[in-house]
């Protein structure tokens, strides 16, 4: 009898476990609780099975609730404090609903999965909660546009994998947290990329101990706080810093001696301080592209003598510095010049606007300064500014010049040759003349490396990196509309730029559009083209999505329903469980196979080795891929083609899938997979997982987002590589290769180095990829092996090409002949000319390729003096010799072209790394050291 009844409680047990595991009963009650005391829930949250019923929003991996991503969908209300119960939750992503209030609730730090915090733009208030600071793994806090209040609590400081830091547009207030040892502080977050805090009432000095040079920083946004005391020093470590504002504070004494070590600078922004001393030092800084330092108390000076060095500067704002002397003329032989601006200073004598001026420059603002003539001595089509100088009490024909015209740059999308057609209702038409309801927000971008702002290509850019973003995330996106009008009146305020999105073959988005594409904008999912710096996003409230919840009648049939049927759901729950654990065993032995059908061939051999790489199904990458669609492709060659995919947390990713005629065998397909799960190293491109399913051979990688080196030098990708530039993607190229020679185990060799397997990331890092043709060495092979010759033609190695024989020479020579595209952008072989042959033959005869400038690509930056070019060339055509024993090792090319980069003054251990990279290089260790690779 006892018996009986314990296989009855086991019974029951079993049974009522299967109903849990539809949706666990502490996130179905978390989520009940939200239901209840928000507002505007969307209607498909009813029944009792979240993850099982297609709750909108609500993203669930094995009956636990793992997402919610609700953004725009015009939710009111508070936070509940039964958050806490939802224990496996990753994304929280609540962006842009104005209505909702209140302070976040402490039980938030219970949430210890948490990677994604994203409250944006919402209208919570209060203090930030302390235990935030809890949440361990998380890798992105964006609390930006909402009203809280208090001190930032420096027990964000343990968030030690955070990579971004957003509280922009708050009402934050005393000093930033600094650790003291007992205290923690935003010192700690060594592995940050973003500090956006600006526009609070953030007080005290800018600790010196903030930074170091162990930080990896890119953005520093400290505008608009009432900060005092002087610049630290400190700032010139963090040499990874690409955009910096600390403009509208009231910042005092002189800018850091140091400060022209932040080489990698884009963007800096000192105006609106109480500086004092001499201007600052900008000599080296020639990535600068926007200085503004106006309306600082500087020591009167001439000109400096670093204006004529900036070679990428395109705008230059010195209002009110003390500037005195001649008009510094050199600065109109700046080749991307577009904006000067020096009023209110002491500017005097003669202006001359000759024929040297880029056709760029637009805005010449001299207006209250001494000058007294001006000299045309050709015809300026800019504006020209010289209102409240002496020239203007002369008579002649300057009305144009001394009277004050408002900007009026605007911009708006416009039709695509089509017939505009009238829309009802409150629909709009889209720039393709379809009438529907778009989902509409401002994007403000808190940085620009423009301010030609009348420049509609600059907008025609950003509409197309949207759409490619959205297709590639595919989102149902029609077209998008830009809008700005009398954009900005000061270069410390941000440009608005208002955003319209289309749906595509519909009249209006549902929720599950809205909210991705809401998450897009709100994770930093899109990244805007270099032209435009670090943005965030406001969406509006989309109406028509908008729907009223059913009424209480409709949800009590609901409930009777629901509890009419639970007697008969627990029977069948009873057999659903069986068949279920079932299913689980079938799936788990499946996957089992896929790895034993590797190893048939190698007659039972050892199970595959790959450690820190996933298995996907067809199906998981068919869902990535929209079903491996021809608007997911980026990439195609002789093997198959590349995807580009996106996984359930938005992270992008490339999917290579090879031609059933260009497959491997399942031993060569294993040995390939165990390979590439054995290399580690920043620039190399990572291995996520594989497929070996239904016979397909798919490979997973990590997505790097500006393609290859290839597309740049060809301009396909419109990225510019000027030399300091194309020394880095040389020098980070090498340091893969060197790393795959050297401290792979076995040496690996990959056989296929050319300029089309050379990836640029987000921050133009080199990543090598495609490690399809790549061959270890075992020692038993000796230094090389012999092997069918493989490649790509114009980079085989020609000794490997007579002899079959393949070393690591193989490679250096390949790489060779990529240094020389680097140089002339032009491809290895062009119209029956090997560009071996020719820089060779041309460098017998003058030793000097710049002294033949046909050879050089124009975007490199002739005109300019390329420091080490002639080392460079050098180092390449040793490379290129004939005999591998004549060419050097890659770790001597590694030691070379850091040698050049110092010549030309810029750091070689400097990279502007991806956001998603956790690593950091540290000055103690070799760049090849294996410890020095992140995995």
């Amino acid at each position: 009898m006892v018996q009986k009844s314990q296989l009855f409680l086991l019974l029951v047990f079993i049974i009522f476990s299967a109903i849990a595991a539809e949706t666990e009963n502490q996130d179905y009650v978390a989520l009940l609780s939200l239901k209840n005391i928000w507002q505007n829930t969307p209607p498909s949250w009813v029944g009792p099975d979240p993850c099982g019923k297609g709750w909108e929003g609500i993203g669930c991996t094995n009956s636990r609730v793992t997402s919610i991503m609700l953004s725009t969908t015009g939710l009111t209300g508070p936070l509940s404090g039964d958050f806490e119960l939802l224990s496996e939750l990753q994304t929280l992503d609540l962006s842009y609903n104005k209505g909702l209030t209140g302070p976040i609730p402490r039980s938030i730090g219970n949430l210890k999965k948490l990677l994604n915090l994203i409250l944006a733009g919402c209208s919570f208030s209060g203090p930030i909660p302390d235990t935030i600071g809890s949440l361990e793994q998380l890798l992105y806090l964006s609390l930006n546009s909402n009203y809280f209040s208090g001190h930032i609590p420096p027990s964000i400081g343990n968030l030690s994998n955070l990579l971004w830091l957003d509280l922009t547009d708050n009402q934050l207030n005393g000093p930033i947290p600094i650790s003291d040892g007992i205290t923690p502080g935003l010192d700690m977050l060594l592995n940050a990329r973003h500090f956006h805090l600006g526009q609070n009432n953030l007080s005290g000095t800018i600790p010196p101990r903030l930074f170091s040079s162990e930080m990896v920083l890119i953005h520093v946004l400290l505008d608009g706080n009432q900060l005092t005391g002087s610049i630290p020093s400190t700032l010139g470590l963090v040499q990874a810093l690409e955009v910096l504002r600390i403009d509208g504070n009231a910042l005092s004494g002189l800018v850091p001696s140091n400060f022209n070590n932040l080489t990698n600078l884009n963007h800096m922004f000192l105006s609106n301080n109480k500086l004092t001393g001499p201007l600052p030092n900008l000599t080296g800084m020639i990535f600068l592209s926007y200085v503004d330092i106006s309306n600082n108390t500087f020591d009167g000076s001439d000109a400096p003598p670093w204006f004529p060095t900036l070679q990428s500067l395109t705008t230059l704002i010195m209002e009110n510095t003390q500037l005195q002397g001649q008009f510094p003329v050199a600065l109109f032989s700046l080749p991307l010049l577009q904006t000067v601006v020096l009023k209110k200073n002491q500017l005097n004598g003669s202006l001359v606007i000759g024929t040297t001026h880029s056709n760029q420059l637009k805005l010449i603002d001299l207006q209250f300064n001494f000058i007294s003539y001006l000299e045309e001595k050709e015809a300026y089509n800019g504006t020209l500014k010289l209102e409240d100088n002496p020239i203007c009490g002369v008579t002649g024909n300057l009305s144009s010049y001394c009277t004050v015209s408002l900007s009026n740059a605007s911009y708006s999308t416009q039709k695509v040759d089509c017939e505009p057609v009238p829309c009802s209702s409150n629909q709009i038409s889209s720039p393709y003349c379809r009438c529907a309801y778009p989902y509409t927000g401002t994007l403000f971008f808190e940085t620009l490396s423009f301010s030609d702002l009348g420049n509609n290509t600059y907008y025609n850019i950003l509409e197309e990196s949207l759409m490619h973003s959205f297709h590639s995330h595919q989102l149902p996106v029609d077209s998008v509309s830009l809008t700005l009008s009398n954009p900005i009146t000061a270069s410390s305020e941000y440009l608005e730029v208002k955003l319209k999105v289309f749906p595509y073959g519909q009249v209006s988005f549902n929720l599950t559009g809205i909210s991705s594409i809401g998450f897009m904008l709100s994770n930093q999912t899109f990244k805007p083209p270099p032209l435009f710096g670090p943005f965030y996003f406001i969406g509006d409230k989309y109406e028509k999505y908008t729907e009223s919840k059913k009424s209480s009648r409709s949800s009590i049939v609901i409930e009777v329903v629901v509890g009419g049927s639970i007697l008969l759901l627990v029977i069948l729950l009873a057999g659903v469980y069986v068949l279920h654990t079932k299913k689980r065993a079938e799936r788990a032995i499946e996957h089992t196979s896929h790895f034993s059908q590797l190893d048939k061939s190698n007659n039972g051999g050892s199970v595959i080795k790959v450690k820190g790489v996933g298995w996907f199904s067809l199906k998981e990458l068919e869902k990535y891929t929209n079903h491996f669609s021809i608007a997911n492709e980026i990439g195609s060659g002789g093997y198959g083609k590349v995807y580009q995919g996106s996984l359930p947390t938005g992270q992008l990713i490339a999917i290579k899938r090879a031609k059933k005629e260009s497959m491997q065998g399942g031993l060569e397909f294993k040995t390939e997979i165990e390979l590439l799960s054995r290399v580690h190293h920043k620039n190399l491109v990572s291995l996520m997982g594989f497929c070996f399913e239904k016979g397909e051979q798919i490979l997973v990688y990590e997505y790097v987002s500006n393609g290859s080196l290839k597309d740049s030098l060809s301009g396909k990708s419109r990225i510019r590589l000027d030399w300091m530039r194309r020394l880095r993607v040389a020098l980070g190229a090498a340091r893969g290769l060197a790393y795959l020679h050297e401290f792979a185990n076995p040496p690996i060799i990959h056989r296929d180095i050319k300029s089309g397997n050379i990836l640029l990331d987000e921050s133009l890092n080199a990543k090598v990829s495609d490690f399809g043709l790549s061959k270890p060495i075992d020692d038993s092979e000796g230094s090389h092996v012999i092997t069918q010759v493989k490649g790509t033609m114009g980079y085989v190695d020609p000794e490997y090409y007579m002899t079959h024989k393949l070393t690591e020479k193989s490679d250096v020579y390949s790489f060779g002949v990529v240094m020389l595209e680097l140089l002339t952008a032009r491809k290895p072989i062009e119209h029956g000319k090997y560009i071996v042959r020719e820089v060779q033959e041309t460098m017998d005869k003058t030793k000097d390729l710049f002294n033949h400038p046909e050879f050089l690509d124009p975007a490199i930056g002739l005109g300019t003096t390329l420091k080490g070019l002639k080392k460079f060339v050098d180092l390449a055509m040793r490379c290129v010799k004939e005999l591998g024993s004549d060419r050097p090792m890659m770790v001597e090319v590694v030691k070379e072209i850091e040698n050049i980069m110092e010549l030309a003054s810029v750091n070689p251990d400097v990279d502007s790394t991806s956001t998603s990279a956790s690593y950091e290089e540290t000055r103690k260790r070799s760049s090849l050291d294996p410890s020095y690779t992140y995995s």
